[in-house]
């Protein structure tokens, strides 16, 4: 088998690619990477020293960055969900939407969690403060810029539901969309109804216990 996807089913950006591999049904072999794979840890520094994941491994080719993989499958290895739109201007929506949902979803999410990691004398509250009130702010929104879309861009699922998906699922989390905001909420709902991200969220349930604020009882 020719793909190798190094990852953990915990981590939202390795859902992002789990989700576009599991859309078309893609062939490949997960490598855990945790501490009981540590040959997994040491292919992944050996290919990108950073040592961010996930990191796909084509025949050795190695490629890197959530987005850039999913636009390396849509390339390489295409299915019948195209999850780049071959139209210019829907290709130019989907490839903002999923920028916006990793930048203003996914990043104050994780400002919040890291925030909670670091040992209480070194948290600083008013970063949680701001990462909140930019969650809110992306939330509405996205409230407005999905009204009447059943998908992210339109009718047609897509890279930018990849992001959406793991980024508003862990966001909702940590601060949970209002009630408010029945768009987005109902977006949600969709994406955790869709086939490959329920796969993802079930895969993920056993390592809820190291969410450092605490999973809900939900979802």
């Amino acid at each position: 088998m020719s793909l190798e996807l190094l990852a953990h089913p915990f981590s939202s950006y390795s859902q992002k690619v789990l989700i576009a591999l599991y859309e078309n049904a893609t062939p490949f072999e997960f490598r855990m990477l945790d501490a009981e794979h540590p040959e997994n840890g040491a292919a992944l520094m050996a290919h990108w020293s950073i040592g961010k994941f996930p990191l796909l491994l084509d025949a050795g080719r190695a490629v890197f960055e959530s987005t850039i993989i999913i636009e390396y499958l849509a390339r390489h290895y295409p299915g019948t969900v195209a999850l780049l739109p071959q139209d210019p201007e829907a290709c130019a929506e989907v490839r903002l939407l999923d920028r916006l949902f990793d930048s203003y979803v996914m990043a104050p999410m994780q400002a919040v969690v890291d925030n909670a990691l670091c040992p209480v004398a070194q948290r600083h509250e008013p970063n949680v403060t701001r990462a909140r009130a930019a969650l809110e702010q992306a939330y509405d929104w996205f409230e407005r810029r999905l009204a009447g879309r059943r998908w992210a861009a339109g009718d047609d699922f897509t890279l930018a539901d990849c992001a959406a998906a793991p980024a508003l699922f862990y966001a909702d989390w940590v601060h949970p969309i209002p009630a408010g905001n029945s768009v987005l909420r109902g977006y949600l709902a969709r994406l955790l109804e869709r086939p490959s991200f329920a796969r993802c969220v079930d895969a993920a349930r056993p390592y809820r216990p190291l969410f450092p604020l605490g999973a809900p009882d939900r979802d």
